[in-house]
């Protein structure tokens, strides 16, 4: 837990409409450190569906619109350092572009 969450740990990006995404199990995105891509993944690899986690997390806490429900990763995940850029990706389209300071 210590590893993950801390202060300024959940970089979030902006928002696409789901009417303007594919089905939820064809949803691809992808990480990259430094131009090296790091992490992909397809949502339909996800050991649960998108809607059995949001049936199983309801059935334990409140969810309501704009609720956030973070899940694991796929593999390659690694330790950062000051000065590294990280960029991710939804479907193609670059959401997150920031650098570790």
């Amino acid at each position: 837990e210590i590893c993950k969450a801390f202060d300024y740990s959940a970089a979030i990006s902006k928002f696409i409409p789901l009417d303007q995404l594919p089905p939820l199990a064809e949803i691809d995105f992808s990480l990259s450190l430094n131009g090296e891509e790091r992490q992909h993944g397809v949502a339909g690899q996800m050991i649960h569906s998108v809607d059995r986690l949001i049936s199983c997390a309801s059935r334990y806490f409140s969810l309501r619109i704009g609720d956030l429900i973070f899940t694991g990763t796929p593999k390659g995940v690694g330790p950062v350092k000051e000065g590294d850029r990280i960029t991710g990706e939804i479907c193609g389209q670059r959401l997150l572009d920031f650098q570790i300071k």
